[in-house]
This record gives structure tokens, C-alpha cells and sequence, in this order.
């Protein structure tokens, strides 16, 4: 079963490195990927991705307001955190609106998608 998943993030070269991280996966769709926020949210509503990763590290200042948008109108995407260095105060304010991981992106691509899936795919309780 494919896992569909869409990238936001603002820097036109991090997106294609993560794209084609992704794309090496057989078991990941990439249904999207835009630096724009805006049209992020517009694109999870339209194609209701499993899993969006999103940096909120944004120029706009705008990457906090865009997961809660994200959170509101589309509940049953899990949305994953993907930044560049770790702040513990946007950390916990990333968990308090709605995302499931907060990871580096200097992580490798097997970690990576072994944390996509895991949270795509939640292990049901026994």
C-alpha cells in the first residue's frame, strides 16, 4: 500500500532533495510539493495525503499558523515536522498544534521513511 505524502517547505532545492529521497521509496507517493504554504493547504485538501512534511521555519513567519490550518482542515493527515535545527520552544508548540513528529532534516532517508510509515501506519493496540 502506497504511503501519499506531501512536502511544503519554502526552499526550492531542499524540496527536490526530499522528493527524490521519497520517490527511491516504492512504497511512497509524493502527491505534491510547494514552497508556498497557501497552496500546501489547498493541495492537502485536494489530494489527502497520508503525511505532509512541512517546515515551519518559514521567511514568512507564517510555518506555525500553516500547521494549524493544516490541523483544521485536514484532521486525518498526520503531519511531520521536518526543520533544519531544533528549537525546544517551537518543539512543544508544534506537538500542542497537531503534529506527530518534529525531525531534522539531516535525517537519513531510511530513518526518515521508517518514521513516514510509522506514522502513516500506527501499529494497532493488541
Amino acid at each position: 500500500m502506497q504511503t501519499r505524502v506531501l512536502i511544503i517547505d519554502e526552499h526550492d532545492a531542499v524540496r527536490q532533495a526530499l522528493e527524490d529521497r521519497l520517490r527511491s521509496a516504492g512504497d511512497v507517493e509524493v502527491v505534491g510539493c510547494t514552497g508556498s504554504w497557501q497552496e500546501g493547504v489547498h493541495l492537502a485538501t485536494e489530494e489527502a495525503p497520508d503525511v505532509v512534511l512541512l517546515e515551519t521555519k518559514r521567511s514568512d513567519g507564517q510555518g506555525m499558523a500553516a500547521l494549524r490550518r493544516l490541523r483544521a482542515e485536514c484532521p486525518s493527515t498526520c503531519i511531520v515536522v521536518l526543520t533544519s535545527y531544533l528549537e525546544p520552544q517551537e518543539r512543544k508548540e508544534a506537538f500542542r498544534a497537531g503534529a506527530v513528529r518534529y525531525l531534522l532534516k539531516n535525517i537519513g532517508s531510511a530513518h526518515l521513511l521508517e518514521e513516514i510509515r510509522a506514522v502513516a501506519r500506527p501499529r494497532s493496540p493488541i
